[in-house]
Formats: C-alpha cells, structure tokens, sequence
C-alpha cells in the first residue's frame, strides 16, 4: 500500500515527517513490516537523523554547504547543482521496520524530508509492506 503525501517547503531545512509515517503505518494497519519513505525529486532528499535538538539540524545544513558550495564552475543551467550534489549525498529513501504497529526508531530519531532548492511544492510517499 502506497501513500503520497504533499509538502510546501519554504526554504533550504530539513522538516520532520516522522508524524506523516507514523500516520501511514497506522492507516496501513500493518502490524510488522517495513515502511519505504521516498522522495521522487532530485533536489531534495530523505533521511534519519536527530529529533531532539533543533541545533543538529542547523549543523548538518552548514556541513552540507560547506562540503557542497555553489560554484562558478558548475555548468547545469538552472544554477541548482549544489542542490543536486547534496541530494544524491543524503539519498532518495530510507526504510524503517515496523513492529508491532511501531516504527522502530532510536529515542533521538526523526524521518525528514530535505529540502535543498526551495521554496517548491514537494511529494514524498510511504509505501508499507507487510512482513
């Protein structure tokens, strides 16, 4: 079962998702499995990291922008390569188990959506299998 889910972004950020998931799992009344969180953009990605401190965050897009700056030399015409270099570097998925109704994610753990080009209109889904 596949579920799409719209987000408006409004900057570079990365923006918790985890309570789209958690959503998806229980609609899906899947009680062990895996859920497959995917982003269908190139300039945007998923991934697992800290929920807590909000400063995680900030630090991880100041690393990415100095390990990834814009530079005169890149040729794609839109001027978005960094955009594109920080999305393959982050990925397009990430799977989580489920079990017994739950994601297992650590304590600290939060799925995010990454936004490396915006403001845009964005779509990511969650497919659910059960296991």
């Amino acid at each position: 079962m596949v579920y799409n889910f719209n987000l408006r972004t409004e900057r570079k950020n990365f923006y918790n998702i985890t309570s789209y998931v958690r959503q998806a799992v229980i609609e899906s009344g899947v009680s062990n499995g895996i859920a497959v969180v995917y982003c269908p953009h190139t300039t945007a990605g998923i991934t697992i990291n800290e929920n807590a401190d909000p400063d995680v965050v900030t630090d991880l897009l100041y690393a990415l922008d100095k390990t990834y700056p814009d530079r005169p030399q890149f040729r794609h015409s839109e001027g978005n390569s960094a955009a594109h270099l920080k999305a393959s570097c982050i990925g397009s998925s990430v799977t989580v188990i489920i079990e017994d109704g739950v994601l297992l994610l650590g304590t600290w753990q939060g799925i995010y959506f990454t936004e490396f080009d915006g403001p845009r209109n964005r779509r990511f889904s969650v497919k659910i299998l059960k296991g």
